[in-house]
């Protein structure tokens, strides 16, 4: 099933078909008259400067992405593998661009990793500025309180961005933070690119039947084991749609202008939000700051990744349902997930504007990296890469084409003196990759990282019981 994308500023959900724009209200909840306009004014706005951005690269059309919704559709997405095509040979990331091997972990570390993050910025998730403002935290509130039977510490915090250069954007990032009360020294924090309160556009009480239907929070998990857990919010960041690319953190960098072909996309943008919560819990004495980890969903499984790759201070990775844009290999572009999708003006605001390129006129075969280097860009640090089935709805995601981005990752985590998957054959359902540093598992769930969340957190035990936690 194809994932409903909420907005911002109103109770909606946003959604693409065949690489056209279908804007949705939620049966739940009626928009009032204001709200109306203000979807109608951003929808405008986002398909505006997607077509700016289309002028920009000089592209006339796209190609359509993946129905994912109506089986009926004649370009349905594909959930059936022996209808997958062949696709160029990935890149090699222990191949400079000179043709020589990287033979070496200084190779690696002082050449060839360059090299990768130089592709990605350029022509998939776009370049941070050099200098990006300060953040100013502040602790809104403390409350000592009961969660799931565990006395705990929960603060909120605001994260003020220096907007001095630009006052007609505001930034100030959401972060939750809860730890245990009898914690007799700082603990390990798994964090969550999630929503504080209920989720927008969702219906009432949702949030109190999801838990009744739902295994063991995973915020109860976390507390079983001593560590503490946090959440942060996207969209106090960056706005999830393109009409918000003049704001949030991307707007106020320039200065309310529009993005430049290779400016950072959204996923970028909450990856660096991620990065400044960590400067946070790096003066927060209840927090071992060696030992945060970052989990996420669906487009936030992708936002965790690239924070993966590109903030060496996080510990570990649980990287949930990423699909394209994620850890989805590109290539394997006809099932499910598209390029083309991502492309579309639903999904554009994520990437760089260059990005659009490979879904006209170039292919993603034409792409200079893909998705295994993107998770070798986290090595040595251990990666966890979640799906569930498609049978129940999570098929959009390919879970094999993640596992085939874990895989081919394997060389470069060998390199580096750690273990790889293991193998190159794609495991049944159930049946975790869990003894090498990047692992794989696919629930027999649907589209939800839920039933992950016990293996994810047995694996990241396996490091905050062990090194890492004896240099703390």
């Amino acid at each position: 099933m194809k994932r409903l994308l909420t907005l911002t500023v109103a109770p909606a959900v946003l959604f693409a078909l065949a690489g056209t724009l279908l804007f949705a209200q939620q049966p739940q909840r009626q928009l009032t008259p204001e709200q109306q306009a203000q979807l109608q004014a951003q929808q405008a706005a986002t398909r505006e400067d997607h077509q700016r951005m289309l002028k920009l690269l000089n592209i006339k059309e796209l190609r359509p992405g993946a129905n994912g919704s109506n089986p009926q559709a004649p370009n349905f997405a594909n959930y059936d593998e022996s209808k997958v095509k062949p696709y160029s040979p990935l890149p090699d990331p222990l191949t400079l661009k000179n043709g020589k091997k990287v033979t070496s972990a200084k190779v690696w570390w002082n050449q060839r990793r360059a090299e990768i993050v130089e592709d990605f910025d350029r022509e998939m998730y776009g370049r941070m500025p050099k200098v990006t403002p300060k953040v100013k935290w502040e602790v809104t509130s403390t409350t000592n309180e009961e969660k799931y039977g565990v006395p705990v510490i929960t603060k909120q915090l605001l994260g003020h961005v220096d907007n001095s250069s630009y006052p007609a954007v505001t930034v100030n990032i959401q972060l939750m933070l809860t730890t245990p009360a009898n914690a007799t020294g700082p603990v390990p924090v798994m964090m969550e690119f999630g929503f504080i309160g209920p989720r927008p556009g969702a219906p009432p009480n949702a949030n109190a039947a999801n838990a009744a239907n739902a295994a063991t929070p995973w915020q109860k998990q976390v507390l079983d084991k001593g560590w503490g857990y946090a959440t942060l919010v996207p969209g106090s960041i960056q706005a999830d749609n393109g009409a918000g690319l003049t704001a949030g953190i991307i707007g106020l960098v320039n200065k309310g202008q529009p993005r430049k072909a290779d400016d950072w996309g959204a996923l970028r943008a909450w990856a660096w939000g991620a990065s400044r919560a960590l400067d946070y819990f790096e003066t927060d004495k209840a927090v071992n700051a060696r030992m945060v980890g970052l989990e996420g969903h669906s487009r936030y499984g992708k936002a965790t990744l690239v924070a993966m790759a590109y903030e060496p201070r996080l510990a570990i990775a649980f990287v949930s349902s990423s699909g394209a844009g994620g850890a989805k290999i590109h290539r394997r572009n006809n099932y499910g997930e598209m390029v083309e999708n991502v492309a579309a003006p639903s999904e554009y605001h994520w990437m760089a504007g260059n990005y659009m390129k490979y879904a006209g006129p170039l292919t993603a075969n034409d792409l200079p990296v893909d998705a295994h280097e993107l998770v070798a860009l986290c090595a040595p640090r251990p990666v966890f890469i979640s799906a569930g089935s498609v049978e129940k709805g999570d098929g959009w995601v390919d879970a094999k084409g993640m596992f085939l981005a874990g895989a081919h990752a394997g060389p470069v985590y060998k390199l580096l003196g750690k273990k790889d998957m293991g193998t190159m054959e794609f495991p049944p359902m159930e049946t975790g990759l869990m003894n090498g540093d990047i692992t794989f598992r696919q629930h027999s769930g649907g589209h939800t990282p839920g039933p992950n969340w016990p293996t994810f957190l047995t694996f990241a035990d396996r490091y905050f019981k062990g090194p890492m936690a004896a240099a703390k």
